[in-house]
């Protein structure tokens, strides 16, 4: 599977918006306002924050990403987090590949390698425009993904910032998340 080749990591920094993406055990059924927060560290690798609220509830997760073959242009990163989230000592790592990304950095696509098990539409904003989505969905097409799974993230257009929002600290979500819930 192609990817981007020569993605410039120090403008994709920043914080990245879920529009939509395939669902997984590993993030809450019902998250909304979700998002991902990269921060490139001394090494060349990413620190990674996931956040997403449930249930009034802010659920987070930090992890490291880095690229694959270090010596290769392409756009393929491991990312690698320690679960459970509430007691991290399990590493757990994945695929994480650019497949497409705009000139201007402001939208995204991303597959979690070549399962197509994964995928993430992500944008700058909260909100992406229509137009914007279906050609994005032509491209996950293009790379054989199935877009009926789909799901799009609920996005307010002012999300919660700082820490006065409830924290998930026991890990509810990701205990139901083992069974389906």
């Amino acid at each position: 599977m192609e990817v981007v080749k020569g993605l410039d990591l120090e403008r994709y920094m920043g914080r990245w918006y879920e529009i939509a993406s395939f669902p997984s055990f590993f993030q809450p059924k019902n998250g909304q306002d979700t998002r991902a927060t990269y921060t490139l560290n001394q090494d060349g690798t990413v620190h990674v924050v996931n956040e997403t609220y449930t249930d009034g509830k802010k659920v987070s997760i930090e992890g490291t990403a880095y690229k694959a073959n270090p010596n290769s242009d392409e756009a393929k990163l491991k990312v690698k987090f320690y679960l459970p989230p509430f007691l991290p000592i399990i590493p757990v790592t994945g695929d994480y590949w650019v497949l497409y990304i705009d000139e201007d950095y402001q939208y995204v696509l991303v597959g979690g390698g070549p399962s197509k098990k994964y995928l993430w539409v992500l944008c700058r904003q909260t909100q992406l425009d229509d137009e914007t989505y279906n050609f994005l969905m032509e491209k996950a097409k293009e790379f054989g993904y199935d877009v009926s799974k789909l799901h799009k993230t609920p996005q307010s257009d002012s999300p919660p910032e700082g820490d006065n929002t409830p924290k998930d600290t026991k890990g509810i979500w990701w205990i139901k998340s083992l069974f389906g819930k």
